[in-house]
């Protein structure tokens, strides 16, 4: 009896430190889980939600030391019947999330270890028996080193408890359990392997013939059976899962995860929910990620809050990137703080940093750097993009849009007066463009072509840009366009609407002009894009325009 209660003493106080140590790595993780364990549905105790980070903690700790007093043999009546009344109390929480299929994963090693909710009664099961072992032997368990010592080490592992505690929720997580772990390609996380285990699901089929009912089951074939007849699916084997799912990056209603996934360099700002953030972060957040854009990296956001919630964020901190949509369960897979930054390239997972720690983000001078960034033009020019386009993608209040469209062009006016064009080098893209949009959709194209020319000589907008505005003054002057981007809906006297790519001067040549200043298709792909794939680009002369209208 007595060595087989000091083995059950060795086994429980080890296995409890290793399990309460891997959840002190990672107590926010842990909180997540108890979350989950007070939910309505499961243990219908919500109002603990609120503590569960101090819940966790307390509980790990509690762990820890209840393993080292254990082993150590230190207060032993107190440590035995503590250990009970815990493991206890986890063996009704496991069987009752195992019966009721409530909590899929008890958490009981946080992410290092994934039990299944049997796995994890079955382990309670075993140590409940250790513990009973060591409960009916407690007269064989002697301390190990005198009294005092045995206090010293008990407090040192107390302080050690707090000290790591304290460390990893002010960084992160010393060792990373997770799937986003550094080094990690999140691409490779979301995909299937060529012969990736497949679902296996049981078909029960009921018939009723005359008055009787028939229990048919099968793997998917339609039973030879007569009747009528109801069906229930049940999977009797699971199938593959990708270590990464419910991963997204949407913004408007669309995925944009795997061209942001595919970007050299990448800082993202993960916030999984703005509500209960810890705003104080972003200032910090601010100050690296201003760093990265003017050192040539994209900077994005991601969290789980609406685009008008972030919007909000966005004015408040003055941040100088946008937010997109992912759910905010990953995005506490992802990493614990809120807010954090992590690096990507091309889907690899290279820093990640608790808030405290932005300052720390390591980054390169990229040749596409903006040294000479004016984040305050940056900011207003944005603002001036997007009021550009609210009415104007809808065809909704077009009143209000020419109002805006107004008072746009007033500011550019000021802008080009004090910066000139303000282009890639002063306000980095996309944001270059603002300025050719409030000129493009207003009646001074004429006063400032040549600025918007000279602007893309030098590389600080696009040629397309250039050549899109000099045609659509063509246009306008009722005279041929060179590079054939404008297009129009020409209607005759009766009404009626003709689609066309309005005249083009050398129109022979067009296609090499295109190719020139950066169009990477043809003026007969351009239409189908302009007006649908049965379009059928034709030349008009302007002559031929003006007979249209007449006709």
């Amino acid at each position: 009896m007595k060595n087989i209660t000091n083995i059950s003493r060795t086994l429980v106080g080890t296995l409890f430190i290793i399990s309460g140590l891997i959840k002190l790595n990672d107590p926010v993780g842990f909180s997540f889980k108890l979350k989950d364990y007070f939910a309505p549905d499961v243990l219908n105790l919500e109002v603990f939600v609120p503590y569960a980070l101090l819940i966790a903690i307390f509980v790990v700790i509690f762990e820890v030391m209840l393993g080292v007093m254990l082993l150590l043999g230190y207060a032993k009546k107190f440590t035995i019947w503590s250990s009970l009344a815990m493991i206890i109390f986890f063996t009704f929480l496991t069987f009752y999330s195992a019966y009721f299929n409530k909590v899929t994963d008890c958490g009981c090693f946080g992410d290092a270890i994934k039990l299944t909710p049997w796995e994890s009664f079955s382990k309670d099961i075993v140590l409940l028996i250790l513990l009973l072992f060591i409960y009916f032997g407690r007269k064989f368990i002697q301390p190990l080193f005198p009294k005092n010592t045995e206090r010293i080490l008990v407090y040192l592992s107390f302080i050690g408890c707090m000290a790591l505690g304290y460390y990893v929720l002010q960084h992160l997580p010393i060792i990373d359990f997770r799937p986003y772990k550094i080094e990690n390609n999140i691409t490779e996380g979301l995909s299937y392997p060529p012969n990736a285990q497949q679902p296996i699901f049981e078909y029960h089929w009921t018939f009723t013939n005359n008055g009787k009912e028939k229990v048919v089951v099968t793997n998917g074939n339609f039973p030879k059976e007569e009747g009528d007849y109801t069906v229930e699916t049940v999977m009797i084997e699971e199938g593959y899962e990708p270590p990464i799912h419910d991963f997204t990056m949407e913004r408007d209603g669309e995925d944009h995860s795997e061209a942001l996934l595919n970007e050299e360099n990448l800082i993202v700002v993960v916030a999984y929910s703005l509500s209960n953030s810890e705003k104080e972060g972003f200032y910090k957040i601010k100050e690296a990620t201003n760093k990265a854009i003017k050192n040539g990296y994209k900077v994005i956001g991601l969290s789980s809050s609406s685009q008008e919630v972030t919007e909000d964020l966005i004015e408040e901190y003055h941040l100088n990137f946008k937010f997109y949509f992912c759910d905010e369960t990953a995005l506490k897979t992802i990493i614990r703080a809120n807010p954090s930054l992590m690096e990507l390239q091309k889907g690899t997972i290279k820093q990640k940093l608790h808030w405290n720690d932005a300052a720390d983000l390591k980054l390169e001078t990229l040749p596409s750097a903006i040294p000479n960034l004016n984040f305050k033009l940056k900011r207003q020019l944005d603002s001036i993009m997007t009021l550009d386009q609210k009415h104007r993608s809808d065809g909704l209040n077009w009143d209000e849009q020419i109002k805006i469209d107004s008072s746009n062009t007033v500011f550019i006016k000021k802008v080009f007066k004090e910066y000139g064009y303000p282009g890639k080098s002063m306000v980095g893209t996309p944001t270059n463009i603002a300025a050719w949009l409030v000129i493009q959709h207003s009646n001074i194209i004429l006063e400032y072509i040549d600025l918007i020319k000279e602007a893309a000589n030098k590389g600080e907008l696009s040629k397309t840009y250039s050549a899109m505005m000099e045609d659509r003054m063509l246009m306008y002057n009722n005279e041929e366009q060179i590079y054939g981007t404008q297009g129009s809906t020409i209607r005759d006297s009766s009404d009626n609407p003709t689609d066309i790519i309005w005249p083009i001067k050398d129109v022979e040549n067009v296609n090499k002009r295109r190719q020139e200043i950066g169009y990477d298709e043809t003026i007969e792909e351009y239409g189908k894009a302009l007006y649908g794939d049965d379009f059928v680009f034709k030349p008009y002369t302007l002559e031929e325009v003006e007979a249209i209208k007449k006709n």
